[in-house]
């Protein structure tokens, strides 16, 4: 092994791993990605070194990204963590979250046949689509009463929605704040966080997906998307 190709193996993932763009476009780290295609060797090295840490890379447009595995505990977040990030105490409040990201990624991707990005997308609409979805599971649900339904259950995330107002009652017109007093507070909460992530820029309330956020749904949720919708109470080749 070629030990100046271990050196940029090895800078390419402290790069990726800091957060820092490795592009074709970028003016300092341009030449990493050139090095990462161009040189078999160090393509091989930065390959066993993101497999051996349970993580995954992605090219989007000439550049690259990287995301945490399934179930790592080191680079990706629990329940836990994330129940702190975004100040909730429940786990159907964390599953509200969970979910209402899925259906963002549902508005701008469905699958490789369908795929293209709508510019951007506005928390109102974020609402409508989760709403629409949800209303015939809530309906199948009227015979229950809410005691007798697990909290960390997909029913349980059903009937919390149905219980929500749309806005605050406070809110009078004003752009929803993150809170969970509301349907529209819990989808800022969640976009606070997808924003945090460098996955969504904010601009007057609009939402505009960056190219993190495609790399990860292009490649990510084609890989999980049975996982996801079997998750969520379907069958995972529906």
């Amino acid at each position: 092994m070629d030990s100046r190709n271990l050196d940029k193996a090895i800078e390419i993932y402290s790069k990726l791993i800091s957060g820092e763009d490795i592009s074709r476009k970028h003016l300092e780290n341009g030449a990493l990605y050139d090095e990462y295609y161009g040189n078999a060797e160090v393509y091989d090295i930065v390959g066993t070194i993101m497999k051996k840490l349970n993580l995954a890379i992605y090219e989007y447009q000439d550049s690259l990204y990287i995301t945490a595995g399934e179930g790592n505990r080191v680079f990706g977040y629990t329940n836990d963590d994330m129940k702190k990030l975004l100040g909730l105490r429940l786990n159907k409040e964390l599953y509200l979250c969970y979910f209402l990201m899925y259906m963002i990624l549902l508005y701008f991707y469905k699958d490789s046949e369908s795929y293209q990005f709508k510019e951007y997308i506005r928390p109102e609409k974020v609402v409508e689509e989760t709403t629409k979805y949800l209303n015939g599971i809530t309906k199948d649900l009227s015979v229950l009463v809410t005691e007798e339904i697990e909290q960390d259950s997909f029913r349980a995330v059903a009937l919390m929605w149905d219980e929500l107002p749309a806005v605050s009652s406070t809110a009078d017109g004003e752009t929803a704040r993150a809170a969970k007093n509301s349907r529209a507070g819990y989808v800022k909460l969640t976009f606070n966080f997808l924003t945090a992530q460098k996955l969504f820029v904010e601009t007057a309330d609009r939402y505009y997906p960056t190219d993190r956020f495609k790399a990860l749904s292009e490649n990510y949720f084609e890989e999980y998307r049975g996982r996801l919708y079997q998750l969520l109470g379907g069958e995972e080749d529906a």
